[in-house]
This record gives C-alpha cells, sequence and structure tokens, in this order.
C-alpha cells in the first residue's frame, strides 16, 4: 500500500493505494494520526484502494475522529459498506470495564476460598467414586467388562514393552554406578544387594507409576475430557446414566489391575539388567542369584507390590476427574492432560513419601 499525502487549498489530502490491511495500516498509522491531528481539513481519497479490510477502515475512521470531520472520495461497492458496518460497530456500547484489582489481603482470601473449593471438589469426586463402588458391588452386571478389558490392554499390554526397556535400562545404569564407589572398598558383590532392594522397594513402583502416568493417566483425561467438550458427559447424565459408573470405574479398576503388573515386570526387567552389568565384572549368574536370595525376602516384593496398587488407583481416579473437570474451547483437553500427568506424579511421590515414613516407623 502507498500513501500520499499533499497539501491542497482545502487542506490535507491522504490518498491511498494498494492493499490497505492490517499490516499496511500498522505500518502507516502513526503517520497518518500525525499528519490527522495537524487541525486541517482533511480530504480521505480511497479511489486507488484494490483492498479494505476491517483494520484499514479502523484507520480511516480513526483519522476522521482526529480530524474533526473529513471529505471521503470512495468509490461504490464493498468498500463503502465496509466503512459503514465499521463506522456502526464502533458507535455501539463499549464493553464492561473489568473489576478492579482487588487489595492484597481480599485477593490471599480469594485465593484461599478457590483452593478450598478445589480441594471441596476434589473430596466430592472421591466420595462420588466411593458410592459408585460399593453400588456397582451390589450390581455387579452394570460393570462393562468390555470397557475394563480394554483399558488392561491399552494401560498394560501395551505398556510392557516400554517397562521392560526402561526395567532393563535402569538396573544397568544402578550396577554400573554402584560399582564404581564400591570398587574403592572392593565390594561389588553387595552390588546385586543394592540394586534389587532399590529396584523392589522403591524405584519399581516408582518408575511403572511414571509410566502409567505419562500414557494411561494422560489418556484418561484426554479422552474423558473430549467428550466433556463435547458435551457428551451432560447428555450422558441426561439420559440417567452416571458417568461414574460408566466411565470413571472401568479405568481405575483398569489401572489397579495393572499397575502391580507393570511394577513386577519392572522389577524383573531391573534385575536382568543389573545381572548382565555383574556378568561383565565377572561374577557368574549363580553367585548374583545366590546374592539376591540373601539379601531379598517376601515383604520387599510384597510392600513395593502394595505402594503399586496404591499408585495405580491414584493415578486413575486424578486421570478420570481431569477429564470429567475440564472446561469449554480448545484448549480444555489440553490442559486436562496436563493436570492429569502432573497431579498423577505429585501424588505418587507424596504417597511414595508417607509410604516410606510408615515402613521405617512399622520397621518393614
Amino acid at each position: 500500500m502507498t500513501l500520499a499525502i499533499t497539501t491542497e487549498p482545502p487542506g490535507l489530502r491522504l490518498a491511498f493505494t494498494g492493499r490497505l490491511d492490517a499490516a499496511a495500516a500498522a505500518a502507516d498509522w502513526a503517520e497518518a494520526t500525525r499528519r490527522a491531528r495537524s487541525g486541517q481539513a482533511l480530504h480521505l481519497d480511497l479511489t486507488g484502494l484494490e483492498t479494505l479490510d476491517m483494520t484499514g477502515a479502523v484507520l480511516l475512521l480513526r483519522l476522521e475522529n482526529l480530524a474533526g470531520r473529513a471529505q471521503w472520495t470512495v468509490p461504490p461497492g464493498p468498500m463503502q459498506a465496509l466503512l459503514d458496518r465499521t463506522r456502526q460497530a464502533l458507535s455501539g456500547p463499549r464493553p464492561p470495564a473489568g473489576p478492579p484489582p482487588l487489595p492484597w489481603l481480599a485477593w490471599f482470601g480469594q485465593l484461599a476460598w478457590n483452593a478450598g473449593g478445589a480441594a471441596l471438589d476434589r473430596l466430592a469426586f472421591l466420595g462420588e467414586a466411593a458410592v459408585s463402588a460399593l453400588a456397582l458391588l451390589r450390581h455387579p452386571r452394570r460393570l462393562r467388562l468390555a470397557e475394563v478389558l480394554r483399558h488392561l490392554d491399552e494401560a498394560g499390554l501395551r505398556a510392557f514393552p516400554l517397562c521392560v526397556l526402561l526395567g532393563l535400562l535402569l538396573g544397568m545404569i544402578l550396577a554400573f554406578q554402584s560399582s564404581v564407589p564400591m570398587r574403592r572398598f572392593g565390594a561389588e558383590s553387595f552390588i546385586p544387594n543394592l540394586v534389587g532392594i532399590s529396584l523392589l522397594r522403591e524405584l519399581g513402583p516408582l518408575m511403572a507409576a511414571v509410566i502409567l502416568a505419562g500414557r494411561t493417566g494422560s489418556a484418561f483425561a484426554a479422552e474423558i475430557g473430549t467428550m466433556t467438550v463435547n458435551e457428551e458427559v451432560d447428555a450422558l447424565r441426561v439420559m440417567g446414566i452416571d458417568p461414574m459408573a460408566w466411565l470413571v470405574l472401568p479405568r481405575v479398576l483398569a489401572a489397579l489391575a495393572v499397575m502391580p503388573v507393570l511394577a513386577l515386570l519392572m522389577d524383573l526387567a531391573g534385575l536382568i539388567g543389573m545381572g548382565v552389568v555383574m556378568g561383565s565384572l565377572g561374577y557368574p549368574p549363580a553367585s548374583v542369584i545366590a546374592a539376591l536370595e540373601r539379601a531379598l525376602v517376601a515383604k520387599d516384593l510384597i510392600g513395593g507390590l502394595f505402594k503399586a496398587t496404591v499408585f495405580g488407583l491414584a493415578i486413575g481416579l486424578i486421570g478420570c476427574r481431569a477429564g470429567l473437570a475440564a472446561g469449554r474451547g480448545p484448549r480444555a483437553v489440553g490442559d486436562a492432560a496436563t493436570s492429569a500427568v502432573v497431579g498423577g506424579i505429585v501424588a505418587m511421590v507424596l504417597l511414595d513419601g508417607i509410604f516410606a515414613t510408615l515402613f521405617y516407623r512399622l520397621g518393614l
């Protein structure tokens, strides 16, 4: 777009040629408005314009307002209609101003009120899930077994390769890293004890929970969140179908059932990876197995699997709750998936800390 500015006896003439679109208006906005403020009579010549969009029309009307009045040379047709519609829109009522910012004390109060409301919503969701689970015990036929099996396949069977890969790498990394300091004291034979106890009691359930939160928790939130955005969940409620029993419980049961299996697979893969490293260090498999038999007891495995079960329950509930709490708009599903992953990992770490303190106090 080219802007020609000339001074004529009646006043100032601004001739626009080419395309007056958003980019052209932004480039010439400052110069055009500065000339319009000069106080001279303004003449806007649009006979050379090829294209005019809404931003260009706003610029032209802004120039007219700055000059007080303007003489127009506009070819009849769409440009005149666009200018008329823009003038009518700008003359309408302005949107109401936003509320003034809250003082700091009221801001803290609102923050605490919102946090309390969110906590009550989470508590209500847990209560509703518990009531639906108890009702399911009375009426087992309401459970959609096909959905449970589908989620078992997606959350469990399809995650086996990833669990095996991460378990092997984790066991090998732990063994290699442990061999460096233990070699100084001639204690390399205790590497199976260290790696085995760490995997069974802590790292196996923890890494399996991370996989479940990243793969399955986000998938739960995205799937249910999409149904919420599309108002399918509201349609279920209108038809008298409980979304908790229809959507949430099959996913939670699948996460609850598959999590101990993933943790056990992670433990076995990690021990195999550790055995490979011990073999490279010159230790035969028989000595590694004997060391594991001496170091590990049943409570190590049982405690790890129990923690994994609780992790699976928490991740399933958090993922489904994030999907049901999804808002409206294009970002709702992404925000729900992000909330599910972050909430699942935070809950997993908090639960792991609680279990660590409890096991320490109980001497387990």
